[in-house]
């Protein structure tokens, strides 16, 4: 059902990094990403991008550019689903819920599509560290609409 079997397994090539967090009383300070770290490729560009409470950005793939996506600010959901022909995790979908109360980064490779949720009732903002900048005249971006049925998934809250 939609993503949603206990625990699926994790999309070829998806990693996931738990942050720390330092607090002080000046405030707080979290590294998200080194470039001496395993799983950093190289570096593109950094951008902001937001979501206000329910909106969905999604979907799209890239190419040739991995993602590296953080939270910093509310609260969203990022669904992943493995499209890749001969992948051994193909049609797998991956959920993760990542900002202020559960700081991590995932890094998402090149064609598997991707998108998110603001799930807070504020507005929630990604940091967003890709491998390659936006090249404005021939984007390495591929969409799909929001709520298409090529892919396995349904953006509504499910209570249980």
């Amino acid at each position: 059902m939609f993503g949603k079997e206990p625990n699926p397994p994790m999309i070829d090539g998806v990693k996931v990094k738990p942050l720390k967090m330092i607090c002080d009383e000046r405030g707080r300070l979290t590294e998200v990403l080194r470039r001496d770290e395993p799983f950093f490729r190289r570096f593109g560009q950094v951008y902001m991008t937001t979501a206000y409470p329910g909106v969905v950005k999604g979907w799209h793939y890239h190419k040739v550019q991995w993602d590296n996506f953080c939270c910093v600010s509310g609260m969203m959901k990022l669904v992943l689903w493995d499209g890749r022909k001969g992948s051994k995790t193909r049609s797998e979908v991956n959920e993760f819920f990542l900002g202020t109360h559960n700081m991590i980064v995932v890094t998402i490779p090149p064609l598997v599509y991707h998108g998110f949720k603001g799930i807070s009732p504020e507005e929630s903002i990604v940091i967003n560290i890709p491998t390659e900048p936006y090249h404005h005249a021939a984007p390495d971006e591929f969409r799909l609409p929001a709520h298409t049925k090529k892919i396995p998934y349904r953006w509504e809250r499910e209570d249980r």
